[in-house]
């Protein structure tokens, strides 16, 4: 992967991250039943591998992208 893939790879991931943390964050309804997707776990998962493209970004600017 290249840098720039890389970048909008991590984009891609904060903004699930961001739009997942903002659907948990909301106050259940209880008129339209049950959450059926588990938003807080989806912005956990989505953080995490968030970390790990940012570190493979930060290795693909000290290694100067010769991966």
């Amino acid at each position: 992967m290249d840098l720039t893939l890389t970048l909008e790879v991590a984009a891609g991931f904060f903004a699930v991250a961001v739009f997942a943390g903002w659907r948990g964050a909301r106050p259940p309804n209880p008129h339209k039943g049950p959450r059926l997707m588990p938003w807080r776990f989806i912005m956990l998962l989505s953080g995490a591998v968030l970390l790990f493209v940012l570190g493979h970004a930060v290795h693909l600017l000290v290694s100067g992208g010769q991966d």
